[in-house]
């Protein structure tokens, strides 16, 4: 539909709809913007609370929401992919405890920032790299992402609610990454990966 500016009415448009690609450069653009314009340091000072402070968790932390929406990307081009998200929350989790715990390791921001890389490189090298990558090996390096993560997030969450809040929403946000086709896994995965650089290069 347009805009008549004569009569002041709409009518029918029937020129082509506006391309596939066209609207995939700008969603790779808009997450390259993103990854600029918001600090590479994504964890500080998030508020306690109970399960929905917890829900909210995920989506304060530019490195964690891009490492959630790699892992969906890759859980649909490796093989026996359906494991990667569980394994995922069940690490995180883990991780989380630990922090919780006392444990503490040495330039775990730059870690972080190095599994973001990690995750977008392997989604964008997908579908080639499942037929080399055993999924033992998909699990382990999921999982151990997934564990420096659980580290980072388990010393900001208050409390069981907020745990579980926090894990909630990190499966959603890996489902959401789930959904997308083959051309646009494989573009936003370049981009995951170009986001996971610059915060490498900004806690570096």
């Amino acid at each position: 539909m347009k805009w008549n500016d004569n009569t002041n009415t709409r009518v029918r448009h029937e020129g082509p709809s506006p391309r596939p690609r066209t609207r995939l450069g700008g969603a790779v653009a808009a997450l390259a913007t993103l990854a600029v314009a918001l600090p590479a340091a994504a964890h500080p000072g998030h508020p306690d609370g109970g399960f929905a402070a917890g829900l909210l968790h995920p989506l304060t932390g530019l490195d964690h929401l891009f490492a959630l929406l790699a892992v969906g990307l890759w859980s649909r081009q490796q093989r026996h992919g359906a494991v990667l998200p569980p394994a995922f929350l069940v690490m995180l989790a883990l991780g989380a405890a630990c922090a919780g715990a006392g444990l503490v390791l040495p330039a775990l921001e730059t870690s972080i920032a190095a599994t973001v890389l990690l995750l977008g490189a392997l989604v964008a090298c997908a579908p080639g790299l499942q037929r080399r990558l055993p999924p033992q090996v998909a699990v382990v390096v999921v999982g151990g992402c997934a564990f420096l993560h659980g580290l980072a997030h388990g010393r900001e969450l208050a409390g069981m609610a907020s745990g579980a809040g926090f894990l909630v929403a990190s499966a959603l946000v890996m489902l959401a990454g789930a959904l997308p086709g083959e051309r646009v896994r494989r573009m936003a995965g370049a981009a995951i990966g170009a986001a996971g650089l610059y915060l490498l290069a900004g806690v570096v």
